[in-house]
């Protein structure tokens, strides 16, 4: 008898024991558990530790509040008849409060989101140009935001945010676009290569004339300043020599003058080889010329 009751005693604390233990369970942090009692939901235990009638309560599941990442696909036509793909990324979460429509509306959370991301697609990039939805990437996202909030938030989740990460168009679309873009670029270069040419021009017709401007004014002060020579060394000479006539003393300094240039032509180590005439009649033809061009000069400044 004494055996019989130690057995029956060590039953009863094994039951007693597994009783004990299969009441109490952990939650884990940024998670809750759905308890249920025969398959009716019971209540919602938070993180940490928590207690449960034993055989009559279990946790039928445990769903996550973390932020949760959904990355979609959606393709489509523009208004322009160009497909593109738009890759979405849509940050969803369980409201805390909610957490009996989460786990218990939808089976498939996932495809629901998709299904409505599919939906504001369909209803606004058709209506747009290639450009447009290129231009339009945060406006689709924030359409589907405000789609997703108000369907999603019937079944207990919560749409932080959504995020149009990118528009690809037909590869041969692309690649026509960036033809597109190259030309342009090059016919703004071509402007810009064509102005400069241009400036270029006007400047260098601009100093051409300057310097012709500044060669003709030294020329004319250099005949000036000859001119006014001439008639210094006349009168003085008239002082000197009476009746001596201006045209007199002008031969004479051109003869002079004739002499002192071929003399300078003479002493020079590289001066070619010249033929000149020397008779009076030659030389009274040079200083003549030479006169007549000076006093042609004179005529024509004053």
């Amino acid at each position: 008898m004494d055996i019989l009751f130690m057995v029956l005693l060590a039953i009863v604390a094994i039951i007693a024991l597994s009783l004990v233990l299969g009441s109490f369970f952990t939650v884990s942090t940024a998670q809750v558990a759905v308890i249920t009692r025969f398959g009716k939901f019971l209540r919602v235990a938070e993180a940490g530790l928590n207690w449960k009638v034993p055989y009559f309560d279990s946790v039928s599941g445990v769903v996550s509040l973390r932020v949760n990442q959904i990355t979609l696909t959606m393709e489509t036509k523009t208004k322009d008849n160009v497909f593109v793909t738009i890759p979405i990324s849509v940050q969803n979460r369980v409201r805390p409060e909610k957490v009996y429509d989460a786990f218990y509306k939808l089976s498939d959370p996932v495809a629901q989101i998709k299904s409505y991301v599919e939906q504001v697609i369909l209803g606004h990039v058709p209506g747009m140009t290639l450009d447009e939805v290129f231009a339009s990437q945060s406006s689709i996202a924030a359409a589907v935001k405000q789609e997703l909030d108000a369907d999603m938030a019937t079944f207990g989740y919560e749409i932080v945010n959504v995020l149009v990460t990118d528009i690809v168009p037909d590869a041969k679309v692309k690649s026509a676009m960036n033809d597109i873009n190259a030309a342009q670029r090059e016919q703004v270069a071509a402007n810009a290569r064509g102005e400069a040419e241009k400036i270029l021009v006007v400047k260098k017709a601009e100093a051409e004339a300057e310097s012709k401007a500044l060669q003709g004014q030294g020329i004319a002060n250099q005949r000036k300043a000859i001119i006014e020579g001439l008639q210094v060394s006349i009168e003085q000479f008239q002082k000197v020599v009476d009746g001596a006539s201006p045209k007199d003393v002008m031969q004479l300094v051109m003869v002079t003058q004739y002499f002192d240039t071929l003399k300078s032509i003479g002493e020079s180590d590289r001066t070619n080889t010249l033929f000149l005439s020397h008779s009076p009649g030659s030389v009274k033809d040079v200083s003549d010329q030479i006169l007549e061009s000076m006093l042609g000069a004179q005529r024509a400044n004053g």
